[in-house]
């Protein structure tokens, strides 16, 4: 076996055990990455739709309101979860993975009622008033889904319409009824905004770097054999080559070769000027021999 071969499989060797460490160190790391990037999105879709629903609460639920007792009727777009839901229903359209809900135990629409699993996050939240963010996984009946959750509180302007049925606006009552979305007290954690994303989204994100680590490296480790294989044929293998044939050469008889050229002084170079050596000599034993 030649020795740019066996130096090509050394290598080889090197190369992939190294280049195997580190495919089991950056799936993990690209995947813990690829997860930070859908929490940050999906902070910014919270962060979007908690001040949808401040605004509506300070600017616009004062004029609908008085716009509803003018028209003796109850304008949905007055309530703050609602305005913060529609919005979302419209920035939807550039996270199409994500789901958005700002799930009650008790609300007035029924169609905010949290789930089994979100009641669990807003339990979690009344237990620990000082946590306000809560980030984690869970499987559903398909597939596995990682969700943000931030604690909603019942502040005092929320008391006008859910302390009591008799405090609430009376269109509104004609719409829900009086059996939900009342009791509610001052500060007391009611809900919880719930962003969801499947899993499938940061897995195939780092799955897609993955593949483009190992494209890169991969691209690397071939250029830099190619490069290492060249220098090594015109370092070493082509010097010792011509060694080579001038010793068949001297071994057959033809000893009036000229010397070969020593360029440098390192261990091809010193292999070189031993070998002239041994030539000059043999061609000078060779010449007594004659005389």
């Amino acid at each position: 076996m030649k020795l740019l071969v066996k130096f090509n499989l050394l290598l080889i060797v090197v190369f992939g055990l190294g280049l195997a460490l580190i495919a089991v160190n950056a799936r993990s790391f690209l995947l813990d990455d690829a997860k930070k990037e859908v929490l940050n999105q999906a902070e910014l879709i919270a962060a979007n739709a908690s001040a949808t629903r401040h605004y509506t609460e300070e600017e616009v639920s004062p004029l609908l309101e008085t716009a509803a007792q003018r028209m003796k009727t109850f304008l949905p777009q007055s309530i703050p979860f609602y305005a913060a839901t529609v919005t979302f229903d419209r920035v939807r359209k550039g996270f199409p993975d994500y789901t958005y809900k700002e799930a009650a135990l008790n609300p007035t629409n029924l169609v905010d009622r949290a789930e089994d699993w979100q009641g669990d996050i807003i339990n979690h939240f009344r237990n620990n008033p000082e946590e306000k963010r809560l980030v984690g996984e869970r499987q559903g009946a398909i597939r596995q889904w990682l969700y943000l959750a931030h604690p909603i509180v019942a502040e005092p302007a929320c008391l006008t319409c859910h302390s009591t049925p008799s405090a609430a606006p009376k269109s509104m009552i004609e719409r829900y009824g009086t059996q939900n979305g009342f009791g509610w007290k001052p500060n007391e954690v009611i809900g919880a905004q719930i962003v969801a994303v499947p899993m499938s989204v940061p897995i195939q994100t780092a799955n897609q770097g993955f593949r483009n680590l190992l494209i890169t490296l991969g691209s690397i480790f071939f250029a830099t054999i190619v490069l290492i294989d060249i220098g090594m044929y015109f370092i070493v293998i082509r010097p010792l080559h011509k060694v080579s044939e001038a010793a068949d050469l001297i071994s057959t008889g033809d000893i009036d070769q000229p010397l070969l050229p020593v360029n440098g002084r390192d261990e091809i170079a010193q292999v070189t000027t031993s070998f002239n050596r041994m030539h000059t000599s043999l061609k000078k034993a060779m010449e007594m021999l004659n005389d």
